[in-house]
């Protein structure tokens, strides 16, 4: 079901997750866009990766991550279950290497782009940032 769009009411409010920088929340933000970082909340610092996808998917979040082995399958749990799911936003490591002078830069390019699209809200639950 990976192709399926998000569901009804689900908006493009992102939550960054551990490997990526306050920074870069924070200057989303500031462009106008909802968007949390783990890395600035200690109790979601403190969550196992399904205790955040379950509190991301009660917040209507998407959430954004490299930890592609250990989110999609919570997402594909979701759909089997019945839960509510959390949309994944799945950014590949190459693409915005760790260590790159250019990582944030890049980082917040791309989710601006990708945020400012008409059909962010409604985007596949499994997503990848470009």
């Amino acid at each position: 079901m990976a192709g399926a769009t998000a569901a009804a009411g689900v908006s493009a409010w992102l939550l960054l997750d551990e490997h990526y920088a306050a920074d870069i929340a924070e200057r989303l933000r500031a462009d106008g866009h909802d968007v949390l970082a783990v890395v600035d909340d200690v109790e979601l610092r403190a969550q196992t990766d399904a205790e955040l996808f379950r509190w991301t998917a009660g917040q209507r979040r998407r959430i954004v991550t490299e930890n592609i082995k250990d989110f999609r399958p919570l997402l594909m749990q979701a759909y089997t279950t019945g839960d509510r799911l959390a949309p994944l936003l799945l950014v590949s490591p190459r693409r915005f290497p760790r260590g790159s002078a250019s990582r944030t830069e890049a980082t917040v390019t791309a989710l601006s782009t990708w945020l400012n699209r008409p059909d962010a809200a409604t985007r596949p639950d499994e997503d990848w940032l470009a």
